[in-house]
């Protein structure tokens, strides 16, 4: 960050550039609170801009819970350096030792408070075209005024209001409207389309034939979606089976290829291990998911002789105006991108893909920007999807019932193939279908200083002296699989806590007993012991027939925010979530209501992944393309959802995006074996799932 990226104006308004976005997660909101912090400043006089290519700073993805970590962390070193600079000239102004300058709500003054002056009327004397060199330190927690309350988010007014925000309601001069036609499967292959007929439509501007890329430009979107419509049904295509069983899908990750890596593999020579007396082993699994935003994709382009720019809700807008340039072969400079919101982000969707979309239709219409929407079918089968994976464990216990030994294999296609990150490629979908094509990369994951992909949450917080996790990275890729909230971490999770109440069974044991007895980290049981005080885990017993409680834990990353559950379920003629209750740890809060809505939403996410969501598909097709083909939870199915935030403010703040996926999950699947006696180890759990289990 550069002190650049701060800018005061003559009127006392303070801009702040970063190079995150706003993806309804409410980080404008907590780095604005973090500027005026540091600034001494009003906080009602912070402008922050929305993040751009052309002068704004690359701060990479908006992923992994890290926008708060990182970009606040460097926006609280400029902000500090600036407001020295200030104070320095106010100082010289006022003719007072800077030590002895008080600055409050952007406002200097004198020590016996009779001179004073302001931002902006210091804007003029001070030249913030530097670096940030690092040399005023930001302030310590006990002189924080607006970190950790509940300011209103600052996006929310508009949406509450309908006024036009986001990239869908984008309207600029001379715009005109692209759809594109995708092929009907993943392996298929254009054989022919007749257009003529298509071109000579009313309203219809161009028509794109590329490969296998097909796409029209109309003056107006119904225009365009008549001529979507009419180029559908003109095409003919090649295509074959190319996707596995989807009702086996742990034998196939465990069938092709893998890339397989050691974790971890150690054995604590400190500890006196005592012999292994049982040995138990269990598999869990997850489905591929969809991201299923209630927004679909979008993107608009327009292109001028030999420069494009792109409005995008991208999660990585430098990113995608790379990987826009090396698709085709321009000149990264000539490249510009612009964020627009969009609908809530969960990780990789399409979003970089409606962007390229709208790049190679609006190359057909040089000057002109063109708005390209994808349809609810497109968004459900063809942004990348969070793989299916497999989870194996194997625990040795001790005569007491304490795990001595533990092992864990994960199977899993990556959890990473981003514009640019898998292999340098592109990644972007339309590129692949082009008559020069550029195939989609495998999937690769992140590397552990990032937190890992597939084996991400596989190293259990507990104190088991001997552990091994083992990762396999599947190297086929039939189904296209990128980032999707939590990565391999909400089936690991899942699978781990799972895990330990089986383990808790059979040595006779209280499940949050069990976990403490291993469990030194004092955050990690005080998140336990609050979420079980929260969730009345001592009334458990009183629980009428058909009613349970579990609970699960995790510290996201091994490194972040920790997270326990404690799930109330029913479960008599159908599965109804009546409760969850969460405790999360995540160091310095900037905003506990923001905090709160992120663990709140990723709870009920985390419920809609565990009991419904499913993506469908035959040998051939994805065949989950609308609402009913792949069901969400509905908002009568929602349960009451509470968060405690532990408080820690002299702890480095982590983010919350991602915290409770995988704690969810594990409460509600131990919950429901407390509630029914048996154990579903594969999601989602659907009635029809439950009913086999009892059944077998």
């Amino acid at each position: 960050m550069t002190a650049r990226q701060v800018s005061v104006a003559l009127d006392g308004t303070i801009t702040v550039r970063v190079g995150k976005v706003e993806l309804g997660q409410g980080i404008v909101t907590a780095l604005a609170q973090i500027a005026a912090d540091e600034l001494d400043a009003d906080l009602a006089h912070v402008t922050m801009l929305p993040a751009n290519t052309a002068d704004g700073p690359d701060e990479g993805m908006t992923a992994g819970s890290m926008s708060v970590a990182e970009s606040g962390a460097a926006l609280r070193s400029a902000c500090a350096e600036v407001r020295m600079l200030f104070l320095a000239e106010a100082a010289r102004r006022l003719g007072e030792e800077p030590g002895r300058v008080v600055v409050r709500d952007g406002v200097f003054s004198s020590a016996d408070g009779a001179r004073r002056t302001s931002y902006g009327e210091l804007a003029d004397g001070v030249d913030l075209d530097r670096r940030a060199e690092g040399v005023a330190l930001p302030k310590d927690a006990a002189r924080l005024r607006i970190v950790g309350t509940d300011v209103p988010r600052l996006d929310l007014p508009d949406k509450i209001r309908g006024v036009p925000r986001f990239i869908h309601d984008l309207v600029l001069d001379g715009q005109l409207y692209g759809r594109v036609v995708r092929p009907p499967s993943p392996a298929a292959s254009l054989i022919e389309v007749g257009t003529a007929r298509i071109r000579e439509c009313a309203g219809v501007v161009s028509v794109v034939v590329d490969g296998s890329f097909l796409g029209v430009v109309a003056d107006d979107e119904a225009a365009a979606d008549r001529a979507a419509a009419m180029l559908r049904d003109a095409a003919h295509w090649k295509e074959q089976d190319s996707l596995p069983n989807e009702n086996d899908l742990p034998a196939f990750l465990r069938s092709v290829p893998s890339e397989t890596f050691t974790v971890v593999d150690e054995f604590d020579d400190a500890a006196t291990a005592a012999p292994v007396a049982k040995t138990l082993a269990a598999s869990y699994s997850r489905p591929y998911l969809a991201h299923a935003s209630m927004g679909p994709s979008c993107g608009v382009a327009r292109w001028d002789g030999d420069s494009v720019q792109i409005w995008s809700h991208s999660q990585g807008i430098f990113p995608l105006k790379r990987a826009v340039a090396k698709a085709l072969q321009l000149d990264p400079d000539r490249v510009s991108v612009q964020h627009v919101e969009g609908a809530g982000a969960y990780g990789h969707n399409g979003a970089d893909d409606a962007a390229f979309d709208a790049v190679l239709l609006a190359r057909s219409v040089t000057g002109r920007p063109v708005h390209v929407r994808w349809s609810r079918s497109d968004e459900l089968t063809w942004s990348p999807f969070g793989s299916a994976m497999v989870v194996d464990l194997e625990a040795g216990l001790d005569a007491a019932g304490r795990v001595v030994s533990w092992s864990c294999d994960v199977w899993s296609q990556g959890h990473l193939a981003r514009p640019g990150t898998a292999d340098g490629a592109p990644g972007l979908l339309a590129a692949a279908h082009l008559a020069r094509p550029i195939p989609l990369p495998v999937a690769v994951d992140p590397p552990a200083s990032r937190g890992a992909g597939s084996t991400r949450g596989a190293v259990p917080q507990y104190d088991f002296p001997r552990r091994r996790i083992t990762g396999h990275r599947s190297l086929r890729a039939p189904l296209r699989t990128s980032s999707l909230r939590g990565l391999g971490s909400f089936a690991t999770v899942f699978a781990i806590e799972s895990f330990m109440d089986e383990l808790a069974a059979a040595a006779g044991r209280d499940p949050l007993e069990y976990r403490m007895s291993q469990l030194s980290d004092p955050r990690a049981r005080e998140a336990l012991e609050t979420a079980a005080r929260l969730g009345g885990w001592e009334d458990r017993t009183q629980d009428p027939e058909g009613v349970g409680r579990g609970i699960g834990f995790a510290r996201y990353k091994g490194t972040g925010a920790y997270c326990a559950v404690v799930a109330e379920i029913e479960a008599v003629n159908e599965v109804r979530v009546r409760r969850l209750s969460l405790a999360v740890d995540v160091g310095r809060i900037v905003n506990p209501d923001g905090v709160r809505n992120q663990i709140e939403g990723g709870a009920v996410q985390a419920a809609s992944w565990t009991l419904i969501e499913r993506v469908r598909f035959d040998r051939r097709r994805v065949t989950s393309v609308d609402w009913e083909s792949y069901p969400i939870l509905r908002f009568s199915q929602v349960p009451e959802v509470d968060v405690t935030l532990v408080s820690r403010p002299d702890e480095p703040s982590v983010g919350a995006g991602e915290a409770a996926q995988g704690p969810t999950a594990a409460a509600l699947g131990n919950a429901l074996a407390a509630a029914l006696g048996v154990r579903v180890r594969d999601m989602p759990m659907t009635t029809e799932r439950i009913v086999s289990v009892l059944e077998s």
